[in-house]
């Protein structure tokens, strides 16, 4: 039986937060994992994930057709995590997410390789936001070049080094006050950890080819529901301030310049106008973590884990905030 050292995936992205995910799931199954990455000089600490040599990063920018067929050369699977959550610069989201997806299906596809892509739940080319829109007009574009090719799209991912339930936290640790947008969108939260877990079943050849898997946490909660989980696991009092759609969008135009935790672009708040679940569809499919038989963990199991940072009083918890 060959061995998986014999199999070399090539992971766009995996430096990210994903992608470092991705990578120490293959390096525990034996893979050779090529890492393409814009500044590989950034990304020597994935080194230690596996052995000796496992690990190899190579600079790729999905903007730059060549250098991704340099980085696919004599691969046998390519992973393509790349996505932005705000555009800059060149760095739009058709550029990215459309285009850049499309370069890496087409690179693969010349070397004869498999393709796990990542998308998002929420993808629709009927979306009014212009990144559920890239990221649906992506899935086409990998498609169309790799007909076989697996799809994830995840909803909400969260886990250490997240820009979410961290970027919560963090703005809960600086306010009294924190303005709920969307309150009542249901999200479906989903460990990182399970996301990765997952797309190392395709590469081990679990997921069915062609198909396109919806990745949801086990429990389904409100933004609401989410916050005000954050602020308990964080050990922190906070006044949550309902702030209609219309108001959130005209704050976005200014805030969208903003740094940190406090940025936020008229896109993110038209993503969540609606909900961020996985479907019915899916479901009955079996294109779900279940349907690969992965016990999804819930936040309140992980995000204590690396939360606690945020109390005040550090690891242990006060009584009052």
């Amino acid at each position: 039986m060959a061995s998986n050292l014999e199999t070399l995936v090539t992971v766009f992205g995996g430096s990210g937060f994903l992608g470092r995910n991705v990578v120490r799931a293959l390096c525990k199954r034996d893979y050779r994992i090529r890492v393409a990455v814009r500044r590989p000089e950034l990304a020597g600490f994935l080194q230690p994930s596996g052995k000796v040599g496992q690990v190899h990063t190579v600079q790729a920018n999905l903007r730059y057709p060549a250098s991704v067929e340099a980085a696919m050369r004599d691969s046998d699977v390519a992973i393509n995590l790349v996505g932005i959550l705000t555009e800059g610069g060149a760095q739009s989201f058709d550029a990215v997410q459309t285009k850049g997806a499309e370069t890496v299906a087409k690179a693969a596809a010349a070397a004869g390789a498999r393709m796990v892509h990542v998308s998002a739940i929420g993808a629709d080319a009927q979306s009014p936001s212009r990144y559920a829109r890239a990221k649906a007009a992506g899935e086409q574009a990998v498609l169309a070049a790799v007909p076989s090719a697996t799809i994830f799209r995840p909803s909400v991912m969260f886990g250490p080094e997240d820009q979410f339930t961290n970027r919560f936290a963090a703005l809960a640790r600086m306010s009294p006050v924190l303005p709920l947008i969307g309150g009542e969108t249901k999200m479906q939260p989903v460990y990182v950890g399970d996301v990765a877990t997952a797309i190392a079943d395709a590469v081990d050849g679990k997921a069915k080819a062609g198909a396109t898997y919806e990745l949801g946490g086990p429990d389904v909660l409100t933004m609401r529901e989410i916050i005000e989980a954050i602020l308990a696991i964080a050990d922190r009092k906070r006044a949550l301030i309902p702030l209609p759609f219309s108001l959130a969008r005209f704050k976005a135009n200014f805030l969208q310049f903003a740094p940190g935790a406090m940025k936020l672009t008229p896109d993110q708040v038209t993503l969540l106008e609606r909900d961020n679940v996985v479907s019915e569809a899916a479901k009955a499919a079996g294109l779900t973590l279940e349907g690969l038989g992965i016990i999804a963990d819930p936040l309140e199991a992980i995000a204590p884990q690396y939360l606690w940072r945020f109390r005040a009083a550090g690891q242990f918890q006060r009584k009052s905030a």
